[in-house]
């Protein structure tokens, strides 16, 4: 179950739908793997009626012990950015 979920841009589907499916790609990746992920099936979910096929969705996740902290972004962000994001929000909540 989420702990915490925010959408900044409107979701076709039910926003339960999209996170049980965003889980079970992020929870059956092997440990040794990167933290992105190209996530096609999660397209229909995400993308705006008006969005070009130009435009690929990109998973970004970090697991720390048992939390996920995962963010959906696309070609505008930097990986690596919200990659750093995650650890310094991760290293503000343990501080």
């Amino acid at each position: 179950m989420p702990r915490l979920t925010k959408f900044y841009s409107p979701i076709a589907h039910s926003a339960q739908t999209l996170v049980e499916r965003i889980f079970a790609l992020v929870s059956s990746r092997q440990p040794g793997l990167g933290n992105f992920l190209d996530a096609p099936e999660l397209e229909t979910f995400l993308k705006p009626k008006d969005a070009t096929d130009d435009e690929k969705l990109r998973v970004v996740y970090r697991n720390y012990a048992t939390l996920y902290f995962v963010f959906v972004v696309d070609h505008a962000e930097s990986e690596l950015g919200i990659l750093d994001l995650i650890q310094v929000s991760v290293a503000s909540l343990v501080a």
